[in-house]
């Protein structure tokens, strides 16, 4: 600035009025340049400060969903298990193989129990209500979270479904049959009574809906976590 006043005094001096006309031009253009990449610097460095935030919660997303895969697959191994076991035993009451009355018995203990995942909290709200999701630019990974807690929500629902029929309609009706501690058959001709049959096709019924909800939750957990992953790779210097 102590040179461009000088060469103002200068320029005064020898009354060069053109000459002074562009210096001034010239000064005025370099000031608004300086401020234009003043401005420009700010802004990359805020850009620069919003995309490590962002990819910070694209972290924090993909270690969460990346838990709740490893706990729905569990869930569904434990489901299938189960599956496996009411088979057959319904193919046992069809067959009215009366032999098999004890590995009847020992399935008949275990109609009571069932797959739950129960997951706790809403990702999505909870980015929502942070105003986190502002610093998203991936549209296609914040549907997905979307669709991701809506998934969850259908496989809570159907999982008291299956809890209700346990109550309401498994215990009432093995619960003087079989002795729950050892497995042993108290009174034989009930496991192979067309209302038992039924109960056991009903929780297969429910059983399979889960699997299937299983399974799509999991596939859509994969899609985001290999969208998170491009993002994050993207960065990687």
């Amino acid at each position: 600035m102590k040179l461009f006043r000088k060469v103002r005094q200068v320029l005064i001096k020898k009354g060069n009025l053109k000459k002074y006309l562009l210096y001034a031009i010239g000064e005025i253009l370099l000031v608004m340049i300086g401020i234009l990449l003043a401005f420009q610097v700010n802004t990359w460095n805020d850009n620069r400060i919003k995309r490590s935030d962002e990819l910070t919660i694209y972290k924090n997303l993909r270690d969460q969903i990346t838990k709740d895969k490893t706990q729905i697959q569990s869930q569904k191994d434990y489901n299938n298990g189960h599956i496996v076991q009411f088979k057959y035993a319904n193919e046992i009451i069809e067959l009215n193989d009366k032999t098999k009355i004890d590995t009847l018995g020992k399935i008949a203990i275990n109609l009571p129990t069932y797959s739950d995942f129960d997951r706790k909290g809403n990702i999505y709200e909870t980015i929502m209500n942070s105003g986190e999701i502002k610093l998203l630019r991936h549209p296609r990974i914040i549907e997905g979270i979307r669709e991701l807690e809506e998934r969850y929500l259908l496989i809570n629902r159907v999982e008291n479904i299956h809890y209700d029929a346990i109550i309401t309609y498994v215990i009432p009706n093995i619960n003087h049959v079989v002795k729950f501690s050892t497995g042993e058959v108290q009174k034989p001709d009930n496991l192979y009574t067309l209302e038992f049959q039924n109960i056991i096709l009903s929780l297969l019924r429910i059983m399979a809906e889960k699997d299937k909800n299983y399974n799509s939750t999991i596939d859509e957990i994969e899609i985001i976590i290999k969208l998170i992953d491009t993002e994050l790779d993207a960065n990687v210097d």
